[in-house]
């Protein structure tokens, strides 16, 4: 087991914590990572693109000039791709860029981008003691536990007890608030610091020692 500080919303400590080195020290996958950050950022692509072929375009019927005589390239229409306005040739078509990786994978990208940033872990007890939706108690409240940079907050965001730090915090560019079960190697890679609540830590940790 490895132990990490359980700290207060003042940054005091209230205790220590046992984290399971099966989610929080395993060798970082670089691989089965990238696989994850890629299928995240596929999955999220629209794929609505669209362009027209020839046969979609508008216009076009009538032969633009005769076949022979005028020192032309002969022609059929004007819609055709070599004119400008004509369709286009083997442009985007709406699809899906979807692409699918097996649950033991995705997990295994979680536990390790978890791992490579457990220096950058801040475990805080809860953060039911934020009695003010007031951002500059949550701009207190970073700094005193020392978060900085690019802030992941990671809670049960949908808890009563953690009305006030969703208003509070919302207002702050530098923090993006996520539940437990909307955990992902996106935002884990690109924070500079991870503040995650104690239920939190269990709940991630029960879904991925399974």
């Amino acid at each position: 087991m490895t132990q990490k500080t359980l700290l207060n919303i003042q940054g005091s400590q209230v205790g220590e914590m046992n984290l399971d080195d099966k989610v929080f020290s395993v060798e970082p996958n670089i691989h089965v990572m990238h696989l994850a950050l890629k299928r995240q950022l596929n999955n999220a692509r629209q794929g609505s693109a669209n362009t027209k072929t020839r046969s979609e375009v508008s216009g076009g019927g009538r032969k633009p000039w005769k076949q022979k005589g005028t020192g032309r390239a002969r022609a059929g229409s004007i819609r055709s791709p070599l004119f400008a306005g004509g369709g286009v040739s083997f442009g985007p078509k709406p699809r899906s860029y979807e692409i699918n990786l097996p649950l033991k994978a995705r997990k295994l990208a979680l536990k390790s981008a978890l791992s490579a940033k457990l220096d950058a872990l801040t475990i805080v007890k809860d953060f039911s003691e934020l009695k003010e939706a007031k951002t500059k108690n949550m701009v207190k409240i970073l700094s005193d536990i020392k978060a900085q940079g690019k802030i992941l907050i990671i809670a049960d965001i949908k808890a009563d007890e953690n009305k006030n730090l969703v208003l509070a915090a919302r207002n702050i560019a530098s923090v993006k608030l996520l539940l437990p079960s909307n955990l992902n190697v996106k935002d884990l890679v690109e924070a500079d610091s991870i503040v995650i609540s104690e239920s939190a830590i269990n709940e991630i940790t029960e879904r991925l020692v399974k």
